[in-house]
């Protein structure tokens, strides 16, 4: 059965979407990954869905971000707005009850055991380490309870079926390197878990004969697929991984941290710099405009909210913890907004050249 494309309550964008303060508007909506801190993002939808104005063309997500962009779509789908800020907040409680017990807690802490590693002779660490990276030694039996939480909460066929909003879910191909976007009919479980596959984490996921790890490697989130695929031509980015940090890191968990920061980065740098591009050479005349199209990207910067909290506690599943990032997430929201909400439509409100310049 198909999904009308319009939900309860949502309208559809005329030809004067954007211009002026009233009416629904419709953007897109990319999700970066970034484990526990995803309820950051959590709470940043649940404002955008509380204030009821913005209406969701694409959703593009990635990890923790990929998660959320299926529970939003699943909830949408069964009834709208409110629907979909019930389903987010029983996965997020979801995820801190199920890491309080038996073998998700044990593959926490076996993993976070890594980090603290006595000083035994450099042959034995390499051993020791290389058995502790690598799921196949300390998960053997590949244990993974959000694939249970995702399941029980998400009717992939219903969010397959709808018209809207068009899922991208991305993932890195293992044995080409390349990035993989699951979408339309290709939206399933074992995407998003493929999506979520921090490789020394998980194992390998395979989804018809290919290997896949986490996406945030090629693409955290991918822009690209909102170019051609979707209407809307603003992209709305809630980013939790900051982009830079004044200090500098001289411990080796800060620097693995940092390392990790700038790797889940590059690729969203590279759209950024490619969105630029093209639309300077709109601006310029260089390009034809029925061929191409320009791109308004906004941001809402989980970076001020988050730098107080290293990326260790991308594994903190308290409530507490959660119930923080979601109060973070929501204030975020609101604030932007206040402030940007008329910008849609009209203009983009981040200096792209300035991000990777």
């Amino acid at each position: 059965m198909k999904v009308p494309r319009l939900f309860p309550g949502q309208a559809k964008a005329g030809p004067d979407a954007g211009k002026g303060k009233g009416g629904r508007r419709t953007i897109n909506l990319a999700l970066q990954g970034g484990g526990a801190h995803g309820a950051f993002t959590w709470g940043v939808i649940d404002a955008l869905l509380e204030d009821g104005r913005l209406a969701f063309d694409g959703i593009s997500g990635t990890s923790a971000g990929a998660m959320n962009a299926v529970v939003l779509a699943d909830g949408l789908v069964r009834g709208g707005n409110e629907a979909a800020r019930e389903r987010l907040a029983e996965f997020w409680t979801g995820v801190s009850r199920a890491s309080t017990i038996g073998g998700a807690r044990d593959l926490l802490q076996s993993w976070m055991s890594f980090w603290n590693v006595p000083a035994f002779r450099p042959t034995q660490w390499l051993d020791m380490m290389s058995n502790l990276t690598s799921p196949y030694g300390f998960n053997p039996h590949n244990i993974n309870p959000l694939r249970d939480l995702v399941e029980s909460l998400v009717d992939f066929e219903r969010v397959r079926a709808a018209a809207s909003p068009k899922l991208f879910i991305s993932a890195t191909n293992v044995r080409n390197g390349k990035i993989k976007v699951f979408t339309d009919g290709e939206v399933t479980a074992d995407a998003v878990m493929a999506s979520a596959c921090l490789p020394y984490l998980f194992q390998t996921v395979v989804v018809d004969g290919e290997p896949y790890w986490d996406g945030g490697f090629m693409g955290n989130p991918a822009l690209f697929p909102f170019f051609t695929e979707t209407k809307a031509e603003d992209i709305l980015l809630v980013q939790i991984n900051p982009i830079e940090r004044n200090d500098v890191p001289t411990g080796t968990k800060e620097i693995l941290e940092r390392m990790s920061e700038i790797t889940f980065n590059a690729s969203l740098l590279r759209e950024f710099r490619a969105i630029d591009f093209v639309n300077r050479m709109l601006d310029e005349g260089r390009l034809d405009p029925k061929r191409y199209r320009r791109n308004r990207v906004h941001r809402i910067d989980g970076g001020k909210a988050l730098e107080r909290f290293s990326a260790s506690t991308k594994f903190d599943t308290s409530p507490a913890f959660f119930e923080q990032l979601r109060d973070a997430g929501r204030e975020a929201g609101h604030e932007w907004l206040d402030a940007h909400f008329a910008d849609v439509g009209v203009t983009g409100t981040v200096d792209l050249r300035a991000q990777f310049a």
